[in-house]
């Protein structure tokens, strides 16, 4: 018996490339749907459809075209600007949401973030309208919110292989993380199809192993490679300087406001840790964030080191 056929949002990002190669090798029918003129990014013999996302009656037809038992979303807005994170962590997730219900989809799974659970920013609130949106829709769910992804902490491989230091925020230990591949969440996703325990919950995940402070992630780095450990510590209160220089500056100039908003972003991620928030201790506790999988992050590293896999940092650059 074939596994049912389904709708895959996001499959020329990171995460969606990876869950498009797990759908097929279950022998899933998948259909994308992509942005006009993305369909070439997908490898050779994918079914997908172009279609402009954010205009509801297109994507109305698209799903009547090609309706499937399911939906997975790995779609996020590349920038975190608020237009783009309401045009499409919400708006455009909840385009496919209406017309999944209207073709009668059995089941929508939503790739979330962690980082929801204490929303500061604008791309956090979009997230978590559309959370509540698919939780009220009748449908069957599943919204899963993974801690960091390899790629997002892949950002000074190169530098520290070039002999310079590891920059950390404050000491380094501000921050930890339970790190997971791509490879081990689209699995996790796809489960979400067939596993009762991930339906209609939501779903913190994390990689194996112990979680790394930033610091800790250096030192791997500099193992390695042989390297003696070489810190270079930036104050937090740098950034803040540069948040309120820039937020002043975007009361009259809208490039300088999304700047703001890229540094506030950046100043979240070097002081939140993306693990799970205990409300009863009121900290965020590696012990109560589930882990999934097999890669680890040191394994991530010696193949970046070695040229046996790229970054591929795109927008996480920034970070």
């Amino acid at each position: 018996m074939s596994a049912p056929s389904l709708i895959l949002l996001g499959a020329t990002g990171t995460i969606g490339r990876a869950t498009l190669s797990e759908l097929r090798a279950q022998g899933h029918d998948v259909t994308c749907l992509v942005r006009q003129g993305s369909g070439e990014k997908l490898p050779d013999g994918v079914k997908f459809l172009e279609v402009d996302l954010g205009d509801p009656d297109a994507v109305a037809r698209c799903m009547d075209t090609r309706g499937g038992a399911a939906v997975i979303s790995c779609m996020a807005s590349r920038t975190g600007r608020p237009a783009d994170a309401w045009a499409v962590d919400y708006q455009a997730n909840m385009n496919v949401l209406n017309a999944a219900q209207a073709v009668g989809c059995a089941h929508f799974t939503l790739l979330s973030a962690i980082c929801v659970q204490k929303p500061l920013l604008e791309f956090q609130r979009a997230k978590l309208a559309f959370e509540a949106a698919l939780i009220a829709s009748g449908l069957q769910w599943s919204i899963v919110r993974p801690t960091a992804f390899f790629k997002s902490l892949s950002g000074q491989v190169r530098r520290v292989q070039a002999g310079k230091p590891f920059l950390v925020f404050g000491d380094g230990t501000l921050t930890a993380c339970t790190p997971i591949s791509d490879r081990d969440l689209a699995r996790y996703l796809v489960g979400c199809l067939n596993v009762p325990a991930r339906m209609n919950r939501i779903l913190p995940i994390g990689g194996p192993g112990p979680a790394l402070t930033p610091r800790a992630q250096g030192e791997v780095l500099f193992d390695l490679l042989g390297k003696k450990t070489r810190f270079r510590q930036v104050p937090v209160t740098l950034m803040d300087g540069i948040i309120a220089t820039l937020s002043t500056l975007g009361r009259v100039n809208r490039g300088m406001a999304e700047k703001a908003e890229f540094a506030r972003i950046g100043r979240y991620y070097a002081t939140e840790s993306m693990l799970v928030w205990n409300p009863t201790t009121a900290r965020y506790d590696a012990d109560v964030t589930p882990a999934f999988g097999e890669d680890s992050l040191c394994a991530h590293y010696q193949r970046l080191l070695f040229g046996k896999a790229e970054a591929g940092l795109g927008d996480h650059a920034m970070f």
